[in-house]
């Protein structure tokens, strides 16, 4: 196997993090590629890429790492005060009651205890690139199981329902609060809506790989279509397929309107970028939040089995756990892992922002490089000598 060429820069003491990105892209066949970028502090210290066709500015589908960048904005809602996460989804948008979802707040959408993780029938990609259409599908659906009783991720429908929430509140959408207030600001290369003058930048995600054996082995245990984890993931649609759930972003349409849950488009530096404006500040910017505000919206809520995405699966309010997914990192980590293998996240007590972004799928809905990844800045970073997480 032929070592693949990284390109880009690393700081004074994270030469190992090269070393181990090259290996990465090394054993993930080189040729689709990969972005992998840190701050620690609001300092960028990793800015690397490698792969054919991929640059420095390349962007790519983010999947559910756009989820990150939609919590942002609920955060800061809550920090204005202007949200308050114990009332009703039905307080701020009234339609939303029927069918059994009356007692549903806002918390339970974010921590994923509402029920609500897809619709009967599922969405066609169109419905998919528009979550007015999905909020107006989901009004007449009742719970897959009893809010607030376990957790089961809301796949493509979570900041379907927040952002109706949202625009009850300020009259704008998440999408045009993240421009005003998160993107435009900073300049972040991370859109909840990708501008068509930027289409010559995007990179399609690639299918993912595997041998005969492994692809029946994965079909064999494949969730039935109309099963909670095949309704959140949209395979009760007809003749909507895995496969599909990768290639979403390579919609025009979809990745145009940006809807909160998984139609963002990024790179590695936009993601990582994002997290250090929000916790550590930026271009020697105040952060976004305060501490009280990161406090709140890292607070771990729900951890155990899930029922869509199994025992790997914590979330905070809006967020993943990040502690919990990877033990070398703080209490209050927090970010966003995305389906083809993307992820985002800040730890706040090391101050240090992570993005990666990769072109082809990962395997099965996950990107096992990450938690190497991330060991390694954590290490250059601290001088802590950790391992990787399993």
């Amino acid at each position: 196997m032929n070592a693949i060429e990284v390109h880009g820069t690393v700081a004074a003491g994270y030469e190992e993090v090269r070393a181990e990105f090259a290996a990465v892209v090394t054993e993930e066949d080189g040729e689709s590629g990969a972005q992998l970028a840190a701050f620690v502090r609001g300092r960028k210290v990793v800015d690397l890429w490698a792969g054919r066709e991929v640059s420095g500015t390349s962007v790519t589908g983010l999947h559910s790492t756009t989820k990150g960048a939609a919590g942002l904005v609920v955060a800061l809602l809550i920090q204005d005060g202007a949200l308050e996460v114990d009332r009703p989804v039905a307080h701020y948008w009234p339609r939303f009651a029927a069918a059994g979802k009356e007692r549903i707040t806002v918390r339970d959408v974010l921590v994923h205890r509402s029920g609500i993780v897809g619709v009967d029938g599922g969405f066609t990609v169109a419905e998919l690139a528009d979550e007015q259409v999905i909020a107006e599908r989901l009004v007449g659906q009742r719970p897959f199981f009893e809010p607030g009783s376990v957790h089961g991720y809301g796949g493509f429908v979570t900041y379907a329902i927040v952002g109706e929430v949202a625009r009850a509140i300020t009259g704008s959408t998440i999408q045009e609060l993240f421009e005003q207030r998160i993107r435009a600001p900073y300049g972040l290369d991370v859109y909840l809506g990708l501008p068509a003058g930027l289409d010559h930048r995007y990179l399609p995600i690639l299918p993912w790989r595997a041998s005969p054996e492994t692809e029946a082995a994965f079909a064999a245990n494949a969730p039935h279509p109309h099963s909670i984890a095949g309704i959140s993931y949209n395979l009760n649609a007809r003749g909507f397929t895995a496969a599909d759930v990768m290639a979403l972003p390579n919609d025009t349409t979809l990745r145009r309107r940006g809807q909160g849950s998984a139609g963002g488009v990024g790179s590695a530096n936009g993601v990582a970028a994002m997290y250090a404006a929000a916790t550590t500040g930026l271009d020697g910017r105040e952060p976004l939040l305060s501490l009280e505000t990161i406090a709140t919206v890292s607070a771990i809520h729900s951890s155990g089995p899930d029922l869509v995405r199994g025992d790997r699966a914590p979330y905070t309010l809006g967020f993943e756990a990040k502690s919990l997914l990877y033990p070398f990192l703080g209490a209050h980590a927090f970010g966003h892992t995305g389906s083809a293998g993307s992820d985002g996240f800040a730890d706040p007590h090391s101050g240090l922002a992570y993005g990666y972004t990769r072109r082809r799928a990962a395997f099965a809905f996950n990107a096992p490089e990450n938690a190497r990844l991330a060991a390694a800045i954590y290490r250059a970073a601290t001088g802590i000598p950790i391992a990787s997480a399993a």
